[in-house]
C-alpha cells in the first residue's frame, strides 16, 4: 500500500463517512474564516523522510513533507493526484481535505539521528506547500527545522507562504553549521490571475517581499518563476515586468518552468479553463494533447527569454550569501520579524 507509513490515531466514535485511509484518524474542523469548509486528519506517520523515487526529474533525492493536500488551492498544482492514493479526488478534496502529520518533527529528529542516515540534502515544499496556512495553526516546521540544525542536515525550502518569515530566527540558526537556501514560487505578477488561479495563496508581490527579506537576513532565496501559463502569462511584457520584480528583489536566481499538466492537475486546471477561457482550450489541448509537457521548442523559446530578461536585470550578480557574523551574534533582532 503506497500510504502504509501513516498510522492512523484512535478517535473513536462513527468514522463511517470518512475516506478509507482516515478511518480512526482524529478529524478536527476550524470555524475560522481561513479554514470554513476544511477538514483536517491528524494522523501520526510512521516515518516522515521519503526517498525520492529514482526516476522523477528531480535535484534532491529526500523530501519530507508534513502535509498532504493543499490550502493554497492552485489549480494547476501537480501534486493534487497524490490525493487520489488517499481515496480522495484529486480537485475539492485536495483543496479542503487536509492530512496533517502531527508527529513530523519527532520523527524528523529520530530518522536524522537514526545509524544509517547519511546527512544527505532534504527539500521541503517539492510536493505540497509546507508553509500553507495550515502551518500557521499547526506549527509543525519549527520542530522540523530545529531537528535539521541540531543534526547539521543541509536542507532547501520551496514555499509560495508568507509564514516562513516567522521560522527566520531558527533559519539563520541553522544556517550557521549547514547549508541553508530557499525559494519561493512566483510565476506571474498579473493579480487578477493570481486570485484566478490561486486563491489561496498570499498575493506575489508579498512573495518578492518574502525573498527580499529572507536575502536580507544573509539566508539564500531564488525564485522558481512558476508555472508559466500559455497564452495567460507568457507574453514578452508579462515576462519582462516579472523579471524585473524578480531582480528588484535581490532573488539569487530565477528558475523559469512552463506549466506541465499531469493525471489529476490537467482535468482540474482544463475544467478552469473551459469556465473561464473557453476560447484557449484548443489551444491549450494543441500544447498539451499528447502528454504532459507543452512542446519543448515552446518550452525552449520561454525558457531561453527569461533567462535572458535576468541575464540583464543582473539576478545573481555580486552578493555573497553566507550568513555573516554580525547576523549570527544577534538572532534575537530577528525574532521581531
Amino acid at each position: 500500500m503506497r500510504w502504509d507509513n501513516l498510522r492512523l490515531t484512535d478517535a473513536g466514535g462513527d468514522d463511517s463517512a470518512l475516506p478509507l485511509f482516515a478511518r480512526g484518524a482524529v478529524t478536527r474542523t476550524f470555524d475560522t474564516p481561513e479554514f470554513r469548509g476544511m477538514t483536517f486528519y491528524e494522523i501520526h506517520a510512521r516515518s516522515i523522510i521519503n526517498k525520492v523515487p529514482a526516476a522523477s526529474r528531480v535535484p534532491f533525492s529526500y523530501t519530507i513533507n508534513p502535509y498532504r493536500g493543499c490550502g493554497h488551492s492552485c489549480v494547476y498544482c501537480f501534486a493534487r493526484k497524490t490525493h487520489e492514493y488517499l481515496d480522495l479526488d484529486a480537485g475539492h478534496d485536495f483543496d479542503s481535505r487536509i492530512v496533517v502529520k502531527v508527529n513530523a518533527a519527532e520523527l524528523a529528529r529520530k530518522e536524522l539521528a537514526a545509524p544509517r542516515w547519511g546527512g544527505e540534502h532534504v527539500a521541503m515544499g517539492t510536493n505540497v506547500d509546507c508553509y500553507q496556512r495550515a502551518e500557521g495553526r499547526y506549527r509543525l516546521m519549527p520542530g522540523i527545522l530545529r531537528a535539521l540544525g541540531e543534526a547539521a542536515n543541509p536542507f532547501s525550502i520551496l514555499t509560495k507562504g508568507t509564514l516562513i518569515l516567522r521560522d527566520l530566527p531558527l533559519l539563520v540558526s541553522a544556517a550557521r553549521v549547514t547549508e541553508v537556501s530557499t525559494a519561493v514560487s512566483v510565476g506571474f505578477l498579473d493579480a487578477e490571475l493570481w486570485r484566478a488561479v490561486e486563491p489561496g495563496t498570499p498575493h506575489p508581490r508579498r512573495r518578492l517581499e518574502v525573498c527580499r527579506r529572507l536575502n536580507d537576513s544573509g539566508i539564500a532565496c531564488g525564485v522558481l518563476m512558476a508555472p508559466i501559463l500559455p497564452y495567460l502569462s507568457d507574453s514578452p511584457r508579462q515576462l519582462e515586468a516579472t523579471v524585473g520584480q524578480i531582480a528588484a528583489a535581490g532573488a539569487t536566481h530565477v528558475t523559469p518552468i512552463v506549466l506541465h499538466l499531469r493525471p489529476g492537475a490537467r482535468e482540474w486546471f482544463l475544467g478552469w479553463l473551459s469556465r473561464e477561457h473557453p476560447r484557449l482550450v484548443p489551444r491549450y489541448l494543441e500544447l498539451y494533447g499528447r502528454g504532459a509537457y507543452a512542446p519543448k521548442a515552446y518550452q525552449d523559446q520561454v525558457t531561453a527569454h527569461v533567462r535572458r530578461l535576468a541575464e540583464h536585470a543582473g539576478i545573481g550578480r555580486s552578493r555573497s550569501w553566507r550568513i555573516r557574523p554580525e547576523q549570527a551574534a544577534k538572532p534575537e533582532q530577528l525574532s521581531l520579524l
